[in-house]
């Protein structure tokens, strides 16, 4: 019997802001940061988990976080992994903690890290990494793992199940195919709104040589200056002289970017407000940008607005344009009604603002049965780690598809990580293999005292400056 003793939270920031990565219309000013969590136990196993936010406000997380991996204190391991739903359900329960959500906000992103954090755990205790784990578990079991409650008007547990025993027929084949081909991605490291010309322009050419058909541009703070943005790209990825070797037979007509507004080389532009507009102004600022032919635009108003969200599909679908959101989704419940308002055409999940993977195991099925692309949200610090976990277990598992989807890829801070996400020469995800690696969120112990906030040596030596 192994139990649960203890754990140790860490806050890990990155001086992120003196570069210009992450910056947007809205968050202008972002320090990458990790509230990290490392479950103990009275053997060798470990678990460990995190959320991510942009710098101050990250020791108020991890107070959050003690409060609710506290309620694990001497719980069995093997009782917990025995139903992880109830596991999950366990950790929302607790009566004052949920007064300051229910299931939103500080609370929930906190929940996220530890439910992810005993989930890395589960995986380490099998000796798998985390989308093995659950890509092996039956039907019944991966129903029985996800957090069911409030949902039951958009799916219910019996249409899950027969959503999954469907797809259990060709699961080892997809298994095979993906470690093969990876998991298709896009990149938005070329498109942040802090970049000179100059900067967009070199990192666009990199990222095509990578093996990148998909494109991600910040917009928002300036209609004119996005449109100059959006050609600057668009004069690279659709010029087939940057193509490399391997791409030279790429076309608008193949399957994965049929209807993503792909130029002439296959290549697709998504572009990204982060929140910044009301409603109808998102439709007209967006309408503005149809010559640069974006696929989507993603977060065009606020991220619990779903009337809102489906205002603007319907007013950008004669342009062509369609709408994703999820990033600041901040449960199953506002994606639920996203889909039922029929209110996006690409749901992007994020792995720390949902509590962990069971919510994200019930947005997948919600996506799967309403017919949705899933397209998760990553970069920041640990996010890509993440989710190639997740979307593996929604293409092999849940979905069976992938042949629409893109998962995000920035190149930020994957160095601090034991066991980092890579990318191969086709701009696709590899493969996480490590049967040690767990859920891939490990972080090196000379990060952390690095960059721990306010003590570690980076800190330290930015205050005598």
């Amino acid at each position: 019997m192994v139990k649960i003793t203890g754990f140790k939270t860490n806050d890990v920031r990155f001086p992120t802001s003196l570069t210009g990565d992450g910056t947007d219309a809205m968050n202008t000013d972002c320090d990458y940061s990790s509230a990290y969590v490392t479950l103990e136990t009275d053997s060798e196993l470990r678990g460990y988990g995190m959320t991510f936010t942009i710098g101050r406000g990250n020791d108020i997380v991890l107070a959050a976080v003690a409060e609710v991996a506290g309620r694990l204190l001497g719980k069995d391991t093997e009782e917990l992994f025995s139903d992880m739903g109830a596991t999950w359900d366990y950790l929302v329960a607790d009566p004052q903690l949920r007064w300051i959500g229910p299931e939103k906000g500080v609370i929930s992103i906190a929940t996220g890290a530890v439910n992810n954090a005993v989930w890395d755990m589960y995986a380490r205790s099998r000796k798998k990494p985390l989308w093995k784990l659950v890509v092996d578990f039956t039907p019944e079991e991966i129903v029985r793992s996800a957090a069911w409650r409030y949902i039951s008007d958009a799916i219910t547990k019996e249409e899950a199940l027969a959503m999954l025993k469907e797809k259990e027929a060709g699961k080892k084949e997809r298994e095979e195919n993906v470690k093969k081909v990876g998991y298709p991605a896009y990149v938005t490291s070329a498109g942040w709104l802090g970049y000179s010309d100059e900067k967009v322009a070199r990192l666009t050419r990199e990222a095509v040589e990578q093996g990148f058909s998909h494109f991600k541009m910040k917009v928002g703070a300036n209609q004119a200056n996005d449109i100059k943005r959006g050609k600057i790209i668009r004069s690279i990825i659709d010029d087939p002289q940057y193509l490399p070797e391997r791409h030279k037979n790429r076309s608008p007509n193949d399957e994965s970017v049929r209807g993503k507004n792909a130029g002439p080389t296959g290549a697709v532009l998504m572009i990204d407000a982060n929140q910044v507009w009301d409603v109808q102004q998102a439709i007209d600022y967006v309408k503005g940008l149809e010559e640069i032919k974006p696929w989507f635009i993603e977060e065009p108003t606020a991220p619990d607005d779903i009337l809102g969200h489906a205002a603007i599909r319907r007013g950008l679908k004669p342009y062509g344009i369609g709408v994703a959101t999820g990033e600041h989704a901040h449960n199953r419940m506002v994606f639920k009604q996203l889909l039922q308002a029929e209110a996006i055409d690409v749901c992007q999940i994020d792995s720390c603002r949902l509590a962990g993977v069971s919510e994200v195991l019930s947005v997948l099925l919600m996506s799967a049965k309403f017919g949705i692309p899933v397209c998760p949200h990553a970069g920041g610090v640990g996010l890509c780690e993440y989710v190639i976990h997740l979307s593996l277990i929604d293409y092999i598992a849940i979905s069976g598809t992938m042949e629409r989807n893109v998962l995000e890829f920035v190149d930020h801070l994957h160095e601090h990580f034991k066991t980092p996400c890579s990318i191969n020469d086709n701009g696709r995800y590899n493969v996480p293999l490590d049967p040690l690696e767990g859920y891939s969120i490990e972080m090196y112990e000379k990060s952390i005292a690095e960059f721990e906030f306010p003590h570690g040596s980076y800190w330290v030596g930015a205050a005598k400056k």
